[in-house]
């Protein structure tokens, strides 16, 4: 199993064992579970996106109710207002992306392996809640932003270039 979440789009597939998409689940619609989701939350937070996984290490977690990216911001700066610490709400984030994609990768069947791919997987707090929720190890990759471009080119450098006549 690939989850791939981007910045734009999330997405889990399934493939065989020789690396055939048998099924595939994809969150275009909306931010939620998504890095612009966490670009917001983020901002909402007054922190860069990139900090948010060093914050959330050993937090307990708030319920982060909305998937809604314009509600669960209003939602981050309320719990902000009540005193609520900032290492809770973005444990809650990453649970929130976390359940949004195990709720797609159940609908298809767990993977025995998982791979995470797309720039969110830089996000160790996604990663922690992801492998915590679906309950096995998940194997982030290196640049992992770039494993669609790489899986694209190696392809192309496999099919034969055919020219115009």
């Amino acid at each position: 199993m690939v989850i791939d979440i981007g910045g734009q789009d999330s997405k889990v597939i399934v493939t065989d064992g020789q690396g055939n998409v048998i099924n595939f689940a994809m969150n275009d619609k909306c931010a939620a579970g998504t890095g612009r989701f966490l670009q917001v939350m983020a901002a909402a937070l007054g922190i860069d996106v990139s900090e948010l996984a060093e914050f959330s290490k050993g937090a307990e977690p708030v319920q982060i109710s909305s998937m809604c990216t314009v509600f669960a911001e209003s939602e981050v700066i309320s719990l902000l207002a009540q005193g609520v610490a900032k290492e809770r709400i973005i444990a809650g984030i990453h649970r929130s992306v976390a359940s949004r994609i195990v709720a797609m990768a159940e609908r298809l069947g767990k993977g025995d392996r998982i791979t995470f791919t797309g720039g969110v997987a830089k996000n160790a707090g996604v990663q922690e809640f992801l492998a915590r929720e679906l309950g096995r190890e998940i194997i982030a990759v290196p640049e992992s932003q770039l494993a669609g471009a790489l899986g694209a080119a190696l392809l192309a450098r496999k099919k034969p270039v055919r020219k115009e006549s």
